[in-house]
């Protein structure tokens, strides 16, 4: 008596999972955006573009020219070329007698240490040690798609 009812719940536990997987399906497809259909009918022909622009490699290294191309001759010279690291090398330099000690390349460093070390005891415990660490910026979303068209309104009454 106990395999026919051990069979009959199997059975109903067969159906649920039928059910429950069938309906997921569903849902799945109902959610589906008309995102597409939308981008067809905004296009010329309403037919999507065979291919998708994209940013070559020449127009990154054409931006790069540009900003050392200080004087816009299409020619980076050894001084505009120079520039950003004379820069650098000043901020540096804070006595600005042309020469670069160690005293004056290690401030960031040191004054990093200086705030992190917070009692203040020469030596950095790993709770201040963490403090330490770069801050990295958040990575770029790339966007290879243009943003969809406001949906038209289709629903008048």
């Amino acid at each position: 008596m106990w395999r026919y009812l051990v069979g009959g719940l199997a059975a109903l536990a067969l159906v649920a999972a039928g059910m429950l997987l069938f309906n997921r399906g569903a849902r799945s497809v109902a959610a589906l955006p008309s995102a597409p259909l939308a981008l067809a009918q905004t296009t010329e022909g309403g037919a999507l573009p065979a291919t998708v622009p994209e940013a070559s490699e020449k127009t990154r290294e054409q931006k790069r020219f540009d900003r050392y191309d200080k004087d816009r001759d299409g020619k980076v010279t050894r001084e505009e070329y120079l520039a950003p690291r004379r820069k650098a090398y000043a901020k540096l330099d804070t006595n600005h007698d042309g020469v670069l000690s160690f005293d004056e390349w290690a401030v960031k460093t040191e004054t990093k240490f200086a705030e992190a070390d917070k009692d203040k005891s020469g030596a950095m415990t790993p709770a201040e040690f963490v403090s330490t660490a770069p801050k990295r910026k958040a990575p770029r979303v790339r966007r290879d798609c243009p943003p969809a068209p406001p949906p038209a309104n289709a629903e008048e009454s």
